[in-house]
């Protein structure tokens, strides 16, 4: 029988199933389905598990950003003071570097040799030709962001064109923040630091897709922070979950603020951390480099606990965007070909390039006059000679750009409108989204906008927040607002229970056999077993996306084996981005969790006839569990939630 297209499902009741993605539970591994037991409850109870925390002497956060990281630490013994690893060597002019940028080199036979700064500047040393051996990454963590079917085995492509698999690089990087920040804290202590003694936050951005969050988790074990048997010992924390900690501690002189007028009935006297009230609905706009992140929190107290009102949106609107605007300009001036061969054959040079834009970038402002002045590495001055037989200045001239100029002393000079032009395209975007987000009702009465990440120090971006949000709400931007995230992950890591509630990024459920229903059910599903009609590949739903949950709340769900007489049951977990989901054939439909659960050596005499299999899935964290009990026999089997292996 031919394969049917999407749905996977067979056309008579008694057909072979196709071998198609979807296994139906029915026809899977002989007989194995199972069936609600009606009626079907749901109790929700906080695991009791939870408390029982280990202890650990410290919490170091890893902000892992696309284009700097950085890690911070706090003592658990005096959780008030947050100390921001030591600056390091090799820092930009002009550029402050309490981070260091993300790039990461491997020598030609693949093995870790450094990062950041120290990467840099090594890869800049070395001869053009010894160059190309070696393997040069930057920006790499957006590709988790724009891969749609991320799996272990994702690649990355280095500077030179050749290929790694995205998980070494991950945890390559990660193992060195390991390094760095045990060997800071051995220093501190004066005395040897183990990894025991350490609680690890990884930050991640909010709208990254459950793959990528995972990856992550993955990446950090493959480093030695964790592991799978002592996954409490590094937490997955969201980018503007752990800004949102850290604004909602703040006094009114560690932010700026940038409407002086009242708004929504506060006066700017008033301190946000004290002048937080209960119900005090807020937006963190976490902008960095590769995405912006929305998420939008309301203060609950007395504890001052957070929840999540709108599940968190944003895009790939990240200062990059700015990086690209610059290239094409320079397509536009010198070739597309042109600028792809410099890329290759002089990649050190490249890489000079775009930090000597980096630091004007910084210094775009609304109400700035002068030119910026960009210098062009003598490199591509010559390059651009042998590549097209005449001069730079000569392209200049003839490329007919306005506002960029060429000036003696060789660099390009640009004029402030042009600047901001390159930061167009990105900012509108980053506005047009939280339009987007103020028409929706959950947010209409916010009375703060924290304005956070690398990206929100650039004034343009915080002009055209203000101009387009200053009437409705206070806009507010930290003073460190590079380190927002770093500390307040730190803070997260000290207490994780600060954040209660959560939206479900996803719906899940697992897939079920019902009873048969003429006219309700499409006769495609039908199957007769033993003179009972069961529909197949329904999806019997846990939680829908963007319903709230409470962090280790767990939802529970009764099943029987469609069989008396069956020894082993398969329960399939499925998930989907959309809300309304009737079978697992359905498009979008993803298997991301199987509980197998044995049957065999009990006696039937001690089996009650209809036999109660309770299926427990926990939410909240980046990682979700479920657990399936045999009533009867007490037996149980657990398993995480898998979104990059099936």
């Amino acid at each position: 029988m031919a394969d049917k297209e999407a749905g996977g499902s067979d056309t008579g009741p008694r057909e072979a199933a196709p071998a198609s993605a979807y296994s139906s539970p029915a026809r899977s591994l002989g007989d194995t389905g199972i069936t609600p037991l009606s009626p079907s409850h749901i109790v929700n109870d906080a695991d009791p598990n939870v408390s029982e925390q280990q202890t650990f002497l410290v919490v170091v956060a890893v902000d892992f950003g696309t284009t700097s990281s950085g890690y911070a630490y706090s003592f658990t013994k005096e959780p008030e003071c947050i100390h921001v690893m030591r600056r390091w060597e090799g820092g930009d002019p002009g550029v402050s570097n309490q981070k260091t940028p993300t790039t990461i080199l491997l020598t030609p036979e693949r093995k870790f040799h450094s990062f950041g700064y120290a990467a840099r500047d090594f890869y800049h040393d070395l001869d053009p030709n010894e160059a190309k051996q070696w393997l040069y990454l930057e920006k790499f963590k957006m590709k988790l962001h724009i891969t749609g079917d991320l799996t272990m085995d994702t690649d990355l492509t280095a500077a030179n064109g050749k290929k790694v698999k995205a998980l070494e690089i991950f945890a390559y990087a990660l193992q060195y923040f390991k390094e760095q920040a045990l060997k800071e804290l051995s220093d501190q202590a004066g005395s040897e630091f183990e990894n025991s003694d350490v609680r690890w936050v990884i930050t991640v951005p909010a709208i990254w897709k459950q793959p990528a969050k995972q990856f992550m988790r993955q990446a950090a074990y493959q480093a030695g922070l964790a592991s799978p048997e002592n996954a409490e010992q590094l937490i997955i924390a969201l980018e503007p979950e752990a800004a949102s900690i850290y604004c909602r501690k703040l006094r009114l002189h560690q932010m700026i603020e940038l409407s002086k007028a009242a708004v929504n009935g506060y006066s700017s006297s008033d301190t946000v951390g004290a002048g937080f009230a209960q119900g005090d609905k807020y937006v963190v706009v976490d902008s960095g480099g590769g995405t912006v992140d929305l998420t939008v929190h309301q203060i609950r107290l007395p504890e001052g606990h957070l929840k999540e009102l709108y599940k968190a949106t944003g895009g790939p609107y990240g200062s990059l965007g700015v990086d690209y605007e610059f290239e094409k300009l320079l397509c536009k001036i010198f070739g597309e070909d042109f600028i792809e061969q410099f890329k290759i054959k002089r990649p050190a040079a490249w890489v000079d390039l775009m930090i000597a834009f980096e630091s004007r970038k910084r210094a775009a402002a609304p109400d700035r006059t002068n030119p910026l002045n960009i210098t062009l590495p003598f490199s591509f001055i010559d390059y651009y000679k042998k590549f097209r037989g005449h001069s730079v200045e000569h392209a200049l001239r003839k490329s007919n750009v306005d506002f960029v100029k060429w000036s003696s002393q060789g660099m390009l000079r640009m004029s402030p409108d042009a600047m901001n032009a390159l930061f167009k395209p990105t900012i509108d975007s980053i506005i047009e989204h939280l339009r987007d987000l103020f028409q929706k009702p959950e947010v209409a009465t916010v009375k703060f906008l924290f304005l956070v990440g690398g990206f929100a120090e650039a004034p343009l971006l915080q002009q055209a927040v203000q101009a387009a949000f200053g009437d409705q709400c206070r806009i507010i931007i930290p003073q460190d607002v590079g380190l927002t995230i770093l500390k307040g992950a730190v803070l997260f890591g000290l207490d994780p229970a600060v954040i209660k509630v959560r939206r479900s990024p996803l719906t899940y459920g697992v897939g079920v056999l019902n009873r048969y229903v003429e006219g309700k059910h499409p006769p495609e599903k039908l199957l007769v077993k033993d003179g009972t009609r069961w529909c197949t590949d329904v999806f019997d739903k846990f939680i829908s996306a963007d319903q709230s949950v409470a962090l280790g709340e767990l939802v529970k769900r009764s099943y029987t084996p469609a069989k008396p007489s069956q020894l082993v049951i398969v329960i399939n977990i499925y998930s989907s981005e959309l809300d309304d989901v009737s079978f697992i054939t359905d498009p979008g439909v993803k298997k991301c969790g199987t509980l197998r659960l044995d049957l065999t050596g009990t006696s039937s005499a001690a089996v009650p006839a209809r036999r109660e299999i309770q299926t427990l899935m926990q939410f909240g964290d980046t990682e979700i569990k479920a657990t399936a009990v045999d009533i009867a026999t007490s037996k149980s089997v657990k398993v995480g939630i898998d979104f990059l292996n099936y």
